[in-house]
């Protein structure tokens, strides 16, 4: 599936989730309700999910079963996700299944997870297809020149959505100040998309408050669940989980293995992203009993790396782990013994590992953690981006490409073929 067909069907999932959800709203109330977050008519929840759903799932068509269950279990942390995120930026609550029976803080409930599996079934075995197929219908020119007009649209209706529910739209005067220095007439527009787009937001949606804090001065360095600390426990959480990997392939396989994502040091992403998102996900819960947080564990770590798998193959064409051979497997992308060590993991780090992690962080003085949290994010970004570079001209390589741009040269002569199987020894290709 190219990356058009995913974009196209990522605008035709939220359009018609956003069809769905207005409907379902007429239903109720008897009366036309607008349930776009953004501007325009589209849920980005539904294209978010319908495409991780359609092609995270897209091995399990034929198995309706398996569709089902995977489906829910996706949709549902994405619409959790997406509660508490929205939450968290405009503080406020958009849904609420508190007045449903298996709920969990209102944001997720049995019954829509239900919903969420039989339009996900849907979706990857004939709502894809058939969505697909009409583009591919359309001449080449008609569907590109409609595709990318409703990928920008949908862009700057993102923008001006996300500006809003950041406060920004309480602050034109500021806004047209500074577009003093810009065009008059861009300015003009921004300010009335960004006012259209909170009364919209507060028409469809009447409980919605948007507070506008003040910034209060910072007396403890990343305190909370603030990005410096979560950044910090990424990369701790990178460079321990790489040791761990390493130590464990060396005790199981005899060997010493490099379990590196990235050229430039002992740092696995997954294990860094996974303790990162965690932190962020459960903080509100690390109270609560280790039965819970073993749940969530679970749930939410096998649902991570299912498309921490989908997403390194789409991008790399690269499969970097595969559990086939062990029992219980789904598309040797998960296995149910390492989604209960995501769970133990949980528990484990809320329970043990977060709180001394969490003071020593608090611990480091301001001025000093700041400038420490920028230097590691620019190395981490340079890291991350010199490692894309490599592994693109890897596949290229692999293809026969040969190298004509600058980039491709540098890349040949300082991370060749025998680097690459150094860093990434289980990396297969799938093409």
């Amino acid at each position: 599936m190219s990356l058009e067909h995913i974009l196209w069907l990522f605008i035709c999932f939220s359009v018609l989730g956003w069809v769905l959800e207005t409907t379902l709203a007429a239903i109720r109330t008897r009366r036309y309700v607008d349930r776009s977050v953004l501007f325009g008519p589209w849920c980005i929840i539904y294209g978010v999910s319908g495409v991780l759903i359609t092609v995270g799932l897209w091995e399990l068509r034929g198995n309706l079963l398996f569709l089902f269950i995977g489906s829910a279990v996706l949709a549902t942390v994405v619409e959790w996700l997406a509660g508490h995120l929205l939450e968290n930026v405009s503080h406020t609550r958009w849904w609420d299944y508190s007045n449903r029976r298996f709920n969990l803080d209102g944001y997720i409930c049995l019954s829509a997870s239900v919903l969420w599996g039989l339009l996900g079934a849907v979706m990857v075995r004939w709502g894809a297809p058939l969505l697909t197929g009409l583009y591919d219908l359309m001449p080449s020119l008609a569907r590109g020149i409609l595709l990318w007009t409703l990928a920008a649209l949908l862009v700057v209706d993102g923008i001006a959505s996300v500006l809003t529910l950041a406060g920004v739209a309480h602050k034109l005067p500021a806004l047209q100040r500074t577009g003093r220095r810009l065009d008059a007439v861009s300015a003009r527009l921004g300010g009335w998309i960004l006012t259209r787009t909170e009364r919209r937001i507060q028409k469809a949606y009447p409980a919605a408050s948007f507070v506008h804090a003040k910034r209060q001065k910072a007396t403890v360095f990343a305190a909370g669940c603030s990005f410096a600390k979560l950044f910090l426990l990424f990369f701790i959480g990178a460079f321990l989980g790489d040791v761990v990997e390493t130590i464990f392939c060396r005790v199981t396989g005899g060997v010493w293995m490099s379990r590196s994502s990235v050229v430039w040091g002992p740092f696995s992403l997954v294990w860094g992203l996974a303790l990162a998102l965690a932190t962020l996900l459960l903080y509100r819960y690390k109270d609560k009993p280790a039965s819970f947080l073993f749940v969530a564990g679970t749930v939410l770590g096998g649902a991570y790396e299912y498309l921490c798998s989908v997403f390194t193959e789409l991008v790399f064409g690269t499969v970097f782990w595969d559990y086939s051979k062990i029992p219980f497997n789904l598309g040797g992308r998960i296995n149910l013994f390492y989604c209960f060590f995501w769970g133990f993991a949980a528990v484990a780090w809320f329970k043990v590992a977060y709180p001394p992690f969490s003071r020593w962080i608090e611990s480091i003085p301001i001025l000093p953690g700041r400038i420490l949290t920028a230097v590691l994010v620019v190395f981490m970004v340079a890291n991350v981006s010199m490692s894309a570079l490599a592994m693109g001209r890897y596949s290229q390589r692999a293809e026969g490409v040969p190298a004509t741009a600058a980039w491709q040269v540098y890349m040949d002569e300082h991370y060749p073929d025998e680097t690459m199987r150094r860093i990434y020894p289980n990396a297969i290709r799938t093409d």
